[in-house]
């Protein structure tokens, strides 16, 4: 049991996607697929209704530490704004880059129609309230759609996953108010808040120590769905290798050739300074770990000032996740197109903007950027089932997903920095 409880968690996950694989192969060979969706399946739903249910309180608490721990930007003043707005901005294009690479790739289309329509059609009747929530997401103008973030009641936007929009909003400018008010004033509350974010993220460990269980019951009940059918798993893979080049791209495209127009500094020379950082950060698969390190290197060899390193980076950590981000962005199609379901423009725009604020309250813990990719899917009318099948190889992906978060920071940098001399 001691030797069960040293696998790490992304391991433990890995082992019951493939065990749930396995477990639905075998009911189905055995011809009784109806047991896996019985009694196997519901323990998966259990799983994602635990994320839906620790979702609301985590985006409040960890939005609003977000917000407050910015307050420093005030005495920065022009430096401060220029690098929260520059990192909103990367961020943004990070998410409409992953939608763009979702809809030209199209994983999720390599499912079969007929699979697909039959899903489709089986989520509709489990989940109606989520589709009729897409439904008038589809059916609205761009003014309803701004009148709609503001709520009528604050309570009642924060019963409901579907209104995330409306609870970030309240959120931000509660976060605002708290940073206006002043730190002696509102230091008891920050407390208060503060033990409460300790106490939500034991939540969700303590949910992500079931994700083993969750998942296997998950992806037995996906094999039982679908019948065996391999193009699955084909998908799947076609998923990864679409987050991958992506988020490649990123790191080694984007990021080179506007270091280049905006610094002068040669492609080559910014990859070699920043490589040992990305290393650290792809072996570690944590932007805070890596940040000492970040910080030393960029300094020594991007010429980064210090004053402005020791603002932007711990900052970037907070705030700036474009990997992480950009994974969202095509998770959520690769999910939405397995389902059948075709995004409309207003249903991508609230995408762009729920990941853009989640951003800034996603919390570097296993299980926070899971519980954001819920609360994106809910909203957009979504089914969260299909988290079942990235949720196995989430740990690879991340560990580049870190890559580009830290890259993405030392670009922000060097901007800020202005024109560095080689």
């Amino acid at each position: 049991m001691r030797k069960f409880s040293a696998i790490p968690l992304y391991v433990k996950i890995l082992i019951g996607m493939l065990l749930g694989i396995i477990v639905g192969y075998g009911f189905l060979f055995a011809g009784y697929p109806a047991f896996v969706v019985s009694w196997i399946k519901p323990w998966g739903t259990i799983f994602i209704k635990l994320l839906k249910l620790v979702a609301v309180p985590l985006v409040f608490v960890s939005l609003i530490k977000g917000v407050t721990g910015m307050r420093d930007i005030k005495k920065l003043s022009g430096t401060g704004i220029k690098t929260f707005t520059t990192y909103i901005i990367t961020t943004s294009i990070a998410v409409l880059f992953g939608l763009f690479m979702a809809n030209i790739i199209q994983p999720g289309k390599y499912f079969p129609h007929e699979k697909a329509e039959i899903y489709k059609n089986q989520a509709i009747a489990n989940i109606g309230s989520k589709m009729d929530s897409a439904e008038k997401i589809k059916n609205t103008g761009f003014m309803d759609y701004v009148t709609d973030i503001i709520p009528d009641n604050i309570v009642a936007a924060g019963s409901d996953n579907t209104k995330m929009l409306q609870i970030i909003f309240v959120t931000l400018l509660f976060g605002v108010a708290l940073v206006l008010v002043g730190d002696e004033k509102t230091a008891p509350l920050l407390k208060v808040i503060d033990a409460t974010d300790l106490a939500i993220l034991k939540v969700v460990d303590l949910i992500m120590q079931f994700a083993p269980w969750g998942v296997l019951a998950l992806m037995a009940g996906l094999v039982a769905d679908f019948g065996g059918d391999g193009d699955m798993f084909a998908a799947l893979g076609i998923y990864a290798v679409t987050v991958i080049l992506a988020l490649l791209i990123l790191a080694y495209v984007f990021y080179p050739i506007f270091i280049k127009l905006f610094t002068k500094r040669s492609i080559k020379e910014y990859l070699k300074a920043v490589f040992p950082i990305q290393l650290l950060a792809f072996s570690t698969s944590s932007s805070a770990a890596t940040l000492p390190f970040t910080m030393e290197q960029s300094e020594k060899k991007l010429g980064i000032k210090p004053e402005i390193s020791s603002f932007v980076f711990p900052l970037g950590a907070t705030i700036n996740m474009d990997g992480t981000s950009c994974y969202q962005a095509i998770a959520i199609l690769f999910i939405a197109q397995i389902f059948g379901i075709d995004l409309t423009v207003s249903q991508m725009l609230t995408v762009v903007a729920l990941t853009v604020l989640a951003s800034i309250g996603t919390p570097g813990i296993p299980g926070g950027s899971v519980v954001m990719t819920v609360m994106v899917l809910s909203t957009i009318g979504v089914p969260v089932e299909g988290l079942a099948l990235i949720l196995g190889i989430d740990r690879p992906l991340d560990m580049l997903r870190t890559v580009v978060n830290v890259t993405g920071d030392t670009f922000v940098a060097s901007l800020i920095n202005g024109k560095v001399k080689n």
